[in-house]
């Protein structure tokens, strides 16, 4: 017999969630074949199963909270083919009923509705444990699936008489159509408390300005064809962006720092968060060394994280040790908007979508492809003349792409 473990996830993570269960009861397992994907606050991680055999138990189910070095399933020796012969539990299940269903009809009655309980794996161990009927219980759950909490809850509180009605009425009002509950992801309810404790734990300003895009948009259409053929790798904008954002960060170097305590730490690397948006929320994967690298490896580099953030096969390191963050909500059309900060980082710049406005360009007025840019940043950290500066860099070099090429 083998027991399934929550391995040590990463230093900063004690718990995580079943995603999915790969394996169900009675299903042959290979030494080293992935049994569960658990779901942290940051990425997905599948646990192989240290020892073939035949899964015998899963404690918990998809969607329960659990912690490193718990145990989540049993992995039994044999095949499932031989299962039903060596496992005679069925016989005695189906025909227990029979014997007290006439002396005892209410015992018999009581333990019917607790099966009939909607529980997962871990709270039907804890009621049993604890001589807890299941059917007593009152889930916090509007659809009535009863967890460990709901347990615990039952057993350390009185159970007022009115309250088995709450789920119930919850139920009706999700019935008529009138609302939908979802249950938060852990990435979700991760990403809302971070982002929560950023704007409770800093003191984020945000500063606009414009950038007029003709010329690096002329210089891409120009060398996009020749870009591609030279490095099997599309030539886009973000790749220029990043390239600015690292000059004037050597410009201003208090925009690529953090705080420590009473400490301000000044990053000497050029470590680039590139904000990816996925099914499961906002994730920001790192272009490491982004000044080492030329714009071909950048955007490669890009578009290799976009895609194992998309699949779903981002790793730890490759989101750990920022030290500045680009977003662009302008893919999906956003012509403004306030960046929130990541984590430590002091600033972020917000890319948004490029449209055509009347410009004043000399004493003419012209139609130009223009692009806000938002940079927020730690008014902690940052004075207004920095961040000013750092904005005027990345637009100044973005509209002399030339001079983006020499400084890079």
């Amino acid at each position: 017999m083998a027991e399934i473990i929550v391995p040590e996830l990463a230093e900063s993570i004690t718990e995580g969630t079943i995603a999915q269960w790969l394996k169900q009861p009675g299903d042959t397992v290979e030494k080293g074949e992935f049994i569960v994907e658990l779901e942290t606050d940051k990425v997905n991680v599948e646990v192989i199963s240290e020892e073939a055999g035949v899964v015998s138990e899963l404690l918990f189910a998809e969607g329960d909270t659990v912690q490193v070095g718990e145990v989540i399933a049993i992995v039994g020796a044999g095949s499932s083919a031989s299962t039903p012969a060596s496992t005679p539990t069925p016989t005695p299940v189906e025909k227990a009923p029979e014997a007290p269903k006439a002396a005892a009809p209410v015992a018999v009655e009581a333990t019917t509705e607790q099966d009939r309980t909607i529980a997962s794996p871990a709270a039907r161990k804890l009621a049993r444990e604890k001589g807890i009927n299941l059917s007593e219980i009152s889930p916090v759950d509007p659809m009535g699936r009863v967890r460990v909490q709901d347990v615990s809850a039952h057993n350390s509180t009185p159970t007022p008489t009115v309250k088995p009605q709450a789920p119930v009425a919850a139920a009706a009002k999700e019935d008529d159509g009138r609302t939908t509950r979802e249950k938060m992801s852990r990435r979700r309810q991760t990403i809302a408390a971070r982002l929560l404790e950023v704007r409770q734990s800093t003191a984020m300003l945000t500063t606009f300005n414009e950038i007029d895009m003709t010329n690096v948009m002329a210089l891409r259409s120009r060398k996009k064809d020749k870009f591609f053929d030279d490095h099997d790798v599309r030539l886009g904008f973000m790749s220029f962006f990043t390239k600015a954002v690292v000059s004037a960060l050597k410009k201003y170097p208090y925009v690529n720092s953090q705080i420590d305590g009473n400490e301000i730490v000044k990053n000497n690397f050029y470590d680039i968060g590139i904000a990816v948006s996925t099914d499961g929320g906002l994730v920001v994967p790192i272009v490491r060394d982004a000044d080492r690298k030329n714009f071909a490896e950048i955007e490669g580099n890009i578009g290799e994280l976009a895609k194992k953030a998309r699949d779903n096969k981002l790793a730890l390191s490759d989101m750990s040790g920022g030290s500045f963050t680009i977003t662009n909500g302008g893919v999906f059309g956003s012509l403004l908007s306030t960046p929130i900060l990541n984590g430590t980082q002091v600033g972020i710049l917000g890319m948004h979508t490029i449209q055509k406005r009347p410009i004043a360009v000399g004493n003419e007025v012209e139609i130009r492809p223009m692009m806000y840019v938002a940079l927020s940043y730690d008014h902690r950290v940052i004075d207004g003349k920095d961040s000013v500066g750092f904005l005027k860099t990345v637009k100044e070099l973005l509209e002399n792409p030339e001079d983006l090429l020499l400084e890079s």
